[in-house]
């Protein structure tokens, strides 16, 4: 193995391990974001719904109640009920590994995660009515949508979301302003955190570039561009297993 394919597989190591470093989050945050946009971005194209749009659900319940349109309504329910519980048990595996297993307890929900987009990958060929199909991949897709949010919040301590943008885009405009009276007034403790900004701003970027790539990769495969995601997030789990082991065979010798 090369000095380079070498540092790839050390980082893909880290990224979901429960030794945590800026670095180590930096790159599963831009991992997930990435994730996160294409799958938002095909759960529109395929399903009709952005499945990590909370607030967009819970305005729709309102409306579709007021309007007697009880369908969707139950839609928007199903869709906050799923993400509610897939950050219910995202927070269950990290307490429960933390308790049993610590060294497994950030990579065992991306691990699920994984599972999940494979399971959604096949939702389609499974002969079910179309709108069946629908209520399952959206139950699916907002299943992970919360199951990856809590992790990341998890994993950095409450300062990264990467399922969606508008309080990543707030705090970016919170530092900017932050940093412009600071220049203005010359204020020294007044100035924009630089590297939270490089942080926010790279979320903002790849959760954009994930939706780009997965508009394109849902119109022309439909479900089963769900499989590389699945495959990279099934890949960060299993090595950060590893890496304990490989760990504790060295001590032991």
């Amino acid at each position: 193995m090369g000095i380079r394919q070498f540092r790839y597989f050390r980082h893909a190591q880290l990224a979901a391990s429960a030794h945590r470093t800026p670095r180590s989050d930096r790159r599963l945050a831009y991992i997930l974001a990435c994730i996160a946009g294409a799958v938002n971005a095909g759960g529109f194209l395929l399903l009709g719904q952005y499945t990590s749009h909370m607030t967009g659900y819970m305005s729709q319940i309102a409306d579709q109640i007021v309007l007697q349109n009880f369908t969707l309504a139950f839609q928007g329910m199903m869709a906050v009920a799923l993400f509610l519980s897939g950050a219910i048990c995202s927070a269950f595996i990290i307490n429960w590994a933390k308790a049993f297993h610590p060294r497994q307890r950030f990579s065992l929900p991306i691990g699920l995660q994984g599972a999940l987009l494979l399971a959604f990958a096949f939702s389609g060929r499974i002969g079910l009515p179309l709108y069946g199909a629908q209520m399952l991949g959206l139950a699916i897709l907002s299943f992970v949508m919360g199951l990856q949010n809590a992790t990341i919040t998890k994993i950095s301590g409450a300062v990264i979301r990467t399922t969606h943008v508008t309080g990543i885009v707030t705090d970016i405009g919170i530092e900017l302003g932050r940093g412009l009276f600071g220049q203005a007034y010359r204020v020294q403790h007044a100035r924009g955190n630089r590297e939270k900004l490089r942080l926010l701003a790279g979320i903002v970027l790849m959760f954009f570039f994930g939706g780009l790539v997965g508009a394109l990769g849902y119109s022309f495969v439909g479900t089963w561009f769900s499989v590389p995601m699945a495959m990279i997030l099934l890949a960060i789990s299993a090595l950060a297993a590893l890496r304990p082991r490989r760990a504790a065979k060295a001590n032991a010798k």
